[in-house]
């Protein structure tokens, strides 16, 4: 499957935020940095279409989704990361750890400035 095809079975992904022409819709930089990241995996051959939709809808239907879909990326980055967790290609508590420090990062970042991991006072 090509990169192109790939990127177009995500993009029919349920609830996938959209313009009107269609594409995907990101909020924000890093839901189109984990939108391409998922691509690139699953081109590397790391999980299937069917076992990325089944681990994307299982995040999609959890109870206390936001009523707007404002969370969708959340769900996304949910699902990756429980996905390569459970594959062992990734570590829950480095994940963990690392949501944490751009957390940190990003309360210690002025405004307007880029959010670095540099900016966490722990690092």
């Amino acid at each position: 499957m090509s990169e192109r095809e790939t990127a177009s079975l995500l993009a029919q992904s349920p609830q996938l935020p959209k313009s009107a022409n269609g594409e995907p819709v990101f909020p924000e930089p890093w839901a189109a940095e984990a939108f391409a990241m998922t691509v690139h995996l699953h081109e590397k051959g790391l999980f299937s279409w069917g076992e990325w939709a089944e681990r994307l809808s299982a995040e999609l239907h959890k109870p206390g989704r936001a009523e707007d879909g404002s969370d969708y990326f959340d769900c996304w980055v949910a699902a990756l990361s429980g996905l390569l967790v459970s594959r062992g290609i990734a570590d829950a508590g480095a994940i963990l750890n690392l949501q944490r420090s751009w957390q940190r990062a990003a309360e210690a970042t002025p405004h307007g400035k880029p959010i670095l991991l540099e900016n966490d006072p722990e690092r």
